[in-house]
């Protein structure tokens, strides 16, 4: 594994730093890290690797496997990895950010910064936020090669590198703590890109009518800019247990469509073919799959024989399956819910491995704020408003009837919070402080008086009974 002190002992030459780089960035590829990302990214766009390169086989009379071109074979590749880790983080960070200080902090477009470093970084193991001046930059694992401090972990360095196509330039840039480079290889030979050296992280400019606009000073970052995001406490990535469940379930739903398509459960009998031999049958066989007919003698007599497709128990399978891949990930199966008269009780209890899954994966997003708000020089403390479903009516009923020991502005805010219009809760609180003020102005002082005087006397008729 090279590291950041690897960094530091390598010469300053152009020459010596490329070929580091480009070891840096293949040794990246190699390894576990990499691979799983990989397999965890095409898993979460429903790219399903297993079943995408499940090739079905037939064996000839002497046992050679051969490729099976006739038969029907469907591949079809499930969602649920990626139902699964968009729930894991849209339920956590869908309300967005809440600040204690200063607004947006970090910029305006954070909230969809983390959205999507949170994505890479349960597929990833690890996704990275760049710190660029005054928004964030999303790298994931598959294009960013760290460089960590082998005295204590962090991450001091990294090499981000991309290619659009295997017959295009490589790109890479190097992060260091005191500014970048950008490299290009063109035909497998690496060199700095033109015009360009190590650059700053901060260019401070000003402008003037004599001299036009022109920068004055160059400043970094007081830590590395670059923080990771773990997608959990085990910096592994969601797949890593997950997929052999996922592939048994593609498998087997795919092999159930292929089963009701070509009707494999039909067998041929012959009768008076002794002569037949193992080669003949095969034929005979091909050419039923292929023609649909076969020639056979006058004294030869085919029947076929159809065998009820198994469902039954295959739909059970299916569904067993189902549901040990959302508790494995901890996950929320809103079927079981969404169907009946659910009270609020059983929908809170259905959360519980939802939300301590949330509990450490929110620990991870803090640690990674606060990373970028010191990198920022900012101070401030996120807080999260997970996002649920809920039994509404019930809610409402229980808030109302609780509403004679509750300010009655709390109770609106609320209801209307539930109701989805917590944002018309000052409009409403308005109105009824208007109207509350008009009927007051409506009594005359004699009734006001009575009013209070009748009020005061069935207190104190109270207090004495």
């Amino acid at each position: 594994m090279t590291t950041y002190n690897d960094l530091l002992e390598v010469n300053n030459s152009d020459s010596d730093r490329i070929e580091f780089i480009n070891q840096v960035i293949q040794e990246h590829k190699r390894s576990d890290l990499y691979k799983t990302a990989m397999v965890g990214k095409d898993y979460s766009q429903k790219k399903n690797t297993t079943i995408m390169s499940f090739q079905k086989l037939l064996y000839t009379v002497s046992g050679k496997a051969v490729p099976d071109n006739f038969s029907a074979n469907y591949k079809m590749a499930c969602g649920f990895f990626k139902y699964i880790i968009t729930q894991a983080y849209q339920y956590l960070l869908s309300n967005g950010v809440s600040w204690s200080g200063e607004d947006e902090p970090l910029g305006e477009d954070f909230d969809t910064k983390l959205q999507d470093a949170a994505k890479k970084s349960l597929w990833g193991g690890v996704s990275f936020g760049f710190w660029n001046l005054d928004h964030l930059d999303v790298f994931d694992v598959t294009e960013f090669a760290p460089l960590y401090d082998e005295e204590n972990g962090a991450l001091r360095a990294g090499v981000r590198f991309w290619q659009i196509d295997k017959n295009k330039p490589m790109r890479a840039t190097l992060y260091e703590e005191d500014g970048y480079t950008n490299y290009i290889w063109k035909d497998g030979k690496g060199e700095i890109l033109e015009g360009t050296g190590k650059v700053a992280y901060q260019q401070i400019v000003r402008t003037s009518e004599v001299d036009g606009t022109e920068i004055f000073d160059l400043q970094n970052y007081p830590t590395f800019p670059i923080v990771p995001l773990w997608g959990n406490p085990e910096r592994q990535s969601e797949i890593i247990g997950l997929r052999e469940q996922i592939d048994g379930y593609d498998l087997i739903k795919s092999g159930f469509c292929n089963t009701v398509d070509e009707a494999s459960y039909v067998y041929w009998t012959l009768t008076n073919a002794g002569g037949m031999d193992d080669l003949d049958l095969a034929v005979f066989i091909e050419r039923m799959k292929t023609v649909h007919a076969a020639n056979l003698d006058d004294d030869v007599k085919a029947e076929s024989h159809a065998q009820e497709v198994p469902h039954e128990a295959r739909e059970r399978l299916l569904d067993r399956l189902r549901n040990d891949i959302f508790d494995s990930a901890m996950a929320l199966d809103t079927k079981n819910i969404a169907g009946g008269n659910i009270t609020a009780t059983q929908i809170q209890a259905s959360y519980e491995a939802l939300d301590a899954k949330t509990n450490e994966f929110e620990y991870c997003v803090i640690e990674f704020i606060k990373g970028l708000l010191a990198v920022a020089g900012k101070e401030n403390e996120p807080t999260f408003t997970r996002s649920r479903m809920i039994n509404v009516q019930e809610q409402v009923q229980t808030i109302i009837q609780g509403g004679t020991y509750l300010d009655d502005e709390y109770v609106t805010r609320k209801i209307l919070d539930l109701l989805g219009d917590g944002d018309k809760a000052e409009e409403m609180l308005g109105l009824m402080r208007e109207d509350d003020f008009d009927r007051l102005e409506g009594l005359d002082d004699d009734e006001e008086d009575d009013g209070i005087d009748n009020e005061l006397d069935s207190i104190l008729a109270e207090l004495e009974g």
